[in-house]
């Protein structure tokens, strides 16, 4: 199983300011709109999810930054790797592409969310 990380996500009740924060003091670039929902930008290589919470998501959600996401070769697997150490699965859903999409807990209040690859 290989995993890759993805991106930072961080909720915000002004997603228009903390994309211009970004932009404006650590060069970030607009990458793309997640239309009604935020944007994602480009800080130096790592993609940085901004947007406000998310009415979709069943799981709690907070300001900040909220969660590292990793995309997943082989999602069974690392689910079930994941509930044998036992890790609380929060929220099992389809991802915008038609994929699975976990959002998991960590340490101190912050999550992971697990992205199961689409093929090429």
């Amino acid at each position: 199983m290989t995993l890759i990380f993805h991106h930072v996500h961080i909720k915000t009740a002004d997603v228009a300011k903390t994309v211009r924060y970004y932009m404006d003091n650590f060069g970030a670039t607009r990458k793309a709109e997640m239309p009604g929902r935020g944007w994602q930008l480009d800080l130096h290589g790592t993609q940085l999810n901004i947007t406000g919470i998310i009415a979709e998501q069943n799981h709690a959600q907070n300001y900040g930054i909220e969660h590292l996401a990793v995309v997943t070769d082989d999602y069974p697997a690392t689910l079930a790797k994941l509930r044998e150490n036992g890790v609380a699965v929060l929220e099992e859903r389809k991802g915008d592409q038609g994929n699975r999409v976990a959002f998991v807990a960590a340490t101190d209040g912050a999550q992971m969310e697990v992205i199961e690859k689409i093929p090429d």
